[in-house]
C-alpha cells in the first residue's frame, strides 16, 4: 500500500506539473502581430555604393549543438551541453565570424538573447561586439517561451531567441514578418513562431531587400512549410515587380530544388523524410544559391561522426533575376560549433 501511495503521489505531481505548465504556457504564449518593426542596435549613415556584395548565412544552433552534441527532439537524449562546451562553441563561432573580413552582410539563425540552454548569455550582443565597431545588428524573435517543461526530468526551460542580421550599412526598414500557420494546441505554445526578417537598403535608385529566414521543422506533413513558402513567394514577387533587388538567405529546413537530399543514404537509414522545394516554386529566372559539394546540416540523433552521420543541404539563398550570382561556397567547419555550416555568397547587382 505504501508503494502504491507513493506511485499515485508521483503520478499526481507529474499531472499537476504538466497541466500547470500547459496553462502557464497558454496564458503567456507569445502571439506576434504579422508585422513588427525592429530597431537596429545602432544607427548608421553608411550607404551601399558598391554593386558587388558578399553575404554569409549560418544557423549557429545557439552554441549548443556542436560536433559532440545530440538533441532530444531529433532522437538523442541531451537537453543541453555543459557550460564549457557552450563557451567553446560560442568562442569558435565568434572567431569564425570575425575572420569574414570580406563580409557585407551576416545572416544568423538560432541566436539566443537569453535562454537556459545557453546559460543566460546574450549571444546577440556578444556576437556584435566581436564584429567591426561600425556594424550593427537587428534581432527578430522567433522563439519566445517562458518555460518549456520537457523533457520531464530535465526541462528545456526559458528560451528567447531569433534571427539576427548584421551589417555596417544604413537600412531604411527593419521588419519582422510572421509566417502563417501554427501547430495545434498545446504543441504550438512550446514551439517556434516562424518568421522572416526583412531589411531595405537604397541603391541605384531602387531598394535591396535582404531577407533572413528560418522555416519550419518537425512539420511531418509539410502543411506549415507550404503555407510559409506561399506567403514568402507572394511577398518577394511583389517586391521584384517594383524593380527591387531581392535576396533571401537562411535555414529553410528543406533542400533546394534539384538537389539530392539523401546522397549516399536511404530514407530508411535517415529515419525521416527530408523535403525539397518544388522545381517550379519560382519562375525559372530566379536563382538558387547553394553549394552542392558542402553539406550544411547534420542529423542530431548522435554526436557527429564524419562519413557516418547523415548530412545534407538546407541552408542556401534565393535571388531575384536582377542579381548575378558570382560565387557561392559552403564553409566546411566539420560541424565543430553547430549542427549547421555557413555558406558564403558573392553577388553583383545588375
Amino acid at each position: 500500500m505504501k508503494v502504491l501511495k507513493i506511485i499515485l503521489l508521483l503520478a499526481l505531481i507529474a499531472a499537476v506539473y504538466v497541466v500547470g505548465s500547459i496553462l502557464y504556457g497558454t496564458f503567456t504564449d507569445y502571439q506576434p502581430e504579422e508585422k513588427i518593426v525592429i530597431e537596429p542596435s545602432k544607427t548608421s549613415d553608411l550607404a551601399i555604393t558598391n554593386d558587388s556584395l558578399v553575404f554569409y548565412i549560418w544557423n549557429i544552433g545557439y552554441a549548443g549543438l556542436g560536433a559532440e552534441s545530440d538533441f532530444f527532439m531529433d532522437g538523442g537524449s541531451s537537453t543541453r551541453v555543459s557550460k564549457d562546451l557552450t563557451n567553446k562553441n560560442l568562442n569558435g563561432i565568434q572567431e569564425t565570424l570575425s575572420s569574414w573580413k570580406d563580409a557585407d552582410f551576416i545572416l544568423l539563425q538560432e541566436v539566443d538573447e537569453t535562454a537556459k540552454r545557453s546559460y543566460g548569455v546574450n549571444q546577440f550582443t556578444s556576437i556584435e561586439k566581436g564584429l567591426p565597431e561600425n556594424w550593427s545588428g537587428a534581432l527578430a524573435f522567433n522563439y519566445r517561451v517562458n518555460y518549456i517543461p520537457v523533457p520531464l526530468l530535465k526541462p528545456y526551460g526559458k528560451v528567447m531567441a531569433g534571427l539576427a542580421t548584421y551589417t555596417p550599412y544604413h537600412s531604411i526598414e527593419n521588419t519582422r514578418y510572421q509566417f502563417p500557420g501554427k501547430f495545434s494546441w498545446p504543441k504550438r505554445i512550446f514551439f517556434l513562431d516562424r518568421c522572416f526578417l526583412i531589411q531595405r537598403f537604397p541603391i541605384n535608385g531602387k531598394e535591396l531587400l535582404v531577407i533572413n529566414t528560418h522555416n519550419s521543422a518537425y512539420d511531418s506533413d509539410g502543411t506549415l512549410k507550404a503555407g510559409e513558402m506561399a506567403y514568402l513567394k507572394e511577398y518577394i514577387t511583389k517586391e521584384y515587380e517594383k524593380g527591387n533587388y531581392v535576396l533571401v538567405g537562411g535555414d529553410w529546413n528543406q533542400c533546394p530544388p534539384g538537389y539530392d537530399c539523401y546522397g549516399d543514404f536511404t530514407p530508411e537509414e535517415v529515419g525521416y523524410e527530408q523535403n525539397s522545394i518544388a522545381d517550379d516554386y519560382m519562375p525559372a529566372d530566379w536563382q538558387w544559391g547553394f553549394d552542392a559539394n558542402t553539406k550544411t546540416n547534420r542529423k542530431l540523433e548522435k554526436a557527429y561522426e564524419k562519413g557516418k552521420t547523415f548530412t545534407t543541404v538546407i541552408d542556401f539563398y534565393l535571388l531575384s533575376p536582377n542579381i548575378e550570382v558570382v560565387k557561392v561556397q559552403g564553409q566546411d567547419l566539420d560541424f565543430q560549433f553547430s549542427d549547421h555550416q555557413p555558406v558564403r555568397l558573392e553577388i553583383k547587382l545588375k
